[in-house]
Order: C-alpha cells, then structure tokens, then sequence
C-alpha cells in the first residue's frame, strides 16, 4: 500500500522498521532523544529537524544522546559496527565531518581491506547537506565528493521520500560503512511511498525522463532542478533524458554510458564546489569511455568556488537552477559554444 508522506517522515519509517526487524540496530546522535525520559517529557527532540522524533518511545534505550563531540561518538559507533551492532549515527550537519574524518576515512572505511576481507563495518553515518536553508557557510555545503574519494565507504543522496526509504533500509543492512547524506530542502517533499519495508539496491541510476537529444545527470536536490529545466526545453522540441545517481558510490556508470551513446550530449549537474566534484568525475569518465558517441563537449553545471553566502538572494544564486541548467542544454545543442562549461 503506497501514500504520500515527506522524505522526513520516509527515513523515521525507515529507521522505525529496521529497529523492529533487526534488535541490533542502535542510534546515536546529539539531541535524538533530547531530555525524553525526564520528569514531564514524554518525547524525544528527534535532532536539528525532528527526523528521528519518537522513535525513542519505541525503542527507549537503542537511542542515545551523544556529547558535543563528534570525534567521540562516530568513533564510538565504528567501534560498535566492528564488535557486531548495527550503529546509524547522526551528524546533525554533514559540514560537522572536519572533526571525526579520522574515525571515518582512516578506520571505518579500511578495516574491510587491513584485515584481509574478514573485518565487517555496517555502520551508517547520516547528515544533512546542501545549501538554500540559511543556514550559512559551516551548515551549508555539499560534501558528497570528499566521501566518494575514499574506497571502502558507500555514498548515498536520494532525491525523495520513496528511495530515502528504501535506500537506508540497503544501507542499514550493508556490511560496510555507508555515509547517508540528506539534503535539508528535500524533507518536506512529498511522494508516494510503500508503508512495507523494501530496500533499493546500490549502484542503480534512476531513469526520470527519457530522451534522445541530451543526457542529464544529477543526484540530490538539483535532480527537481534538472527536471523543471527538462520541461522548459520540452517546449521548444528538445528532449532531455534526465539520470537521477541516487548512489554516489558506487556510481552506475553502464546507465550513464549506455544514454550518453544514444544522446551524444552530456549535462552534469552537481550542487557541490566545481574542483574535483561528481560533475568533473562523470565528465572525464564518459570523456575516456564514450568519446566517440559525443557529438559536444560535456557541460558542468555547479555551484561557484566560494563559500556558501548567507545573504538569501546570493545564496538562491548560488545553487544550480532550472534556469542554469537548460542554458548550459541550449549550449551543448550549439556548435559554438559546446567547447564550455558553466558555474551556477
């Protein structure tokens, strides 16, 4: 049975159902509890934004409130994850990794390899990302390429409430480390979701829109970007086929060849800084394995090398926009300017 529910409420499913089925499932986080269990608290705060909100009357003591200090508490669920549980541990703001990297790319995504394949580490790290909340440059940013670096971790951004679901419920049953990443302006969202427990396997693209004419490629937040710009091209004849990545690591690289080489023009959409970022990655990927098919240069569309501003109408200009998007389409369609590529 499907209903329309928020990605917010699709991840506390999501958690709720796993708790149920799997008693080795814990979470930590700061404030997930927030003072429930006191004298006239009936409630937990469920973190920065109410995801995990009463899942501690559930399930009591599987939730833990966490110092201020994410050094500690990550290192204390990749121990867990090592010694049998099932840890999904909550940074409040995936900026707030600076300070517990050590925990996640030294230990946690290399105990696998260092001990010969016999180590497992299923633990779940999930924070929010993406700018458009003001919330400023330290609660802001898109960090997903940093993650996607290290071998040995997983890297997941849904677009909405349906993959949020199913692509925790995968994560929280991998065996190995799997950063969840959330984008805050997709919470709200709304779309149907199945009230049973399902999983999304990794590494499979989602298809939104077929077409011919021009492949875009997107994950997160900027996916509804790339689909409004879609539309607006659909106007004037242009049909884009619009990839939703879903995972970040492992990408699925066969989809996104396989249009490339029917489109023969490619549009890379990603939120995060333009150096070394998910656009520049596909695009030398499909550069080295689909020259051929190209009939254009691959376009980038990014946010500008800057920090995220707090001023509002800076910071509406610096995410990617419909708008940015089926420009750098138009340019990929013209010989002349098919040679460049574009920052939001």
């Amino acid at each position: 049975m499907s209903r329309k529910i928020s990605m917010k409420q699709a991840i506390n499913e999501a958690l709720d159902l796993e708790m149920r089925r799997d008693p080795t499932v814990i979470l930590m986080g700061e404030d997930i509890v927030g003072g429930t269990g006191a004298h006239g608290e009936d409630d937990a705060w469920g973190g920065v934004l109410g995801v995990t909100k009463g899942l501690y009357a559930k399930h009591g003591d599987r939730l833990m409130d966490t110092p201020l200090s994410e050094s500690a508490y990550i290192g204390a669920a990749v121990g867990a994850a090592a010694c049998g549980l099932r840890p999904v541990a909550e940074l409040m703001f995936m900026d707030f990794m600076g300070v517990c990297f050590d925990q996640i790319f030294n230990q946690a995504a290399k105990f696998r390899y260092m001990f010969g394949g016999k180590a497992e580490t299923p633990v779940v790290i999930r924070g929010m990302v993406g700018a458009g909340f003001r919330a400023a440059a330290q609660h802001s940013q898109m960090l997903t390429p940093l993650f996607t670096h290290i071998p040995g971790l997983k890297v997941v951004c849904p677009s909405n409430a349906y993959d949020a679901k199913g692509l925790l419920i995968q994560s929280i049953r991998d065996n190995d480390p799997v950063i969840f990443c959330e984008h805050k302006n997709l919470y709200g969202l709304e779309c149907e979701v199945p009230a049973e427990s399902y999983a999304i396997p990794f590494g499979e693209a989602n298809v939104l829109r077929d077409g011919d004419d021009v492949t875009i490629v997107s994950y997160g937040l900027t996916v509804h970007r790339a689909m409004e710009a879609a539309a607006t091209l659909a106007k004037d004849g242009t049909e884009t086929e619009v990839i939703d990545l879903r995972t970040l690591s492992p990408i699925d690289w066969d989809t996104i060849v396989e249009s490339v080489e029917r489109t023969g023009r490619l549009v890379v959409v990603d939120e995060a800084h333009p150096r070394c970022n998910l656009a520049t990655d596909i695009a030398a990927f499909v550069g080295q394995n689909a020259f051929g098919a190209l009939k254009a240069g691959v376009q980038m569309v990014t946010a500008p090398h800057t920090p995220v501003p707090f001023a509002p109408s800076l910071e509406d200009l610096y995410v990617p926009s419909a708008d940015s998007i089926a420009a750098a389409v138009r340019r990929t369609l013209s010989p002349k300017g098919a040679s460049r590529s574009i920052a939001a």
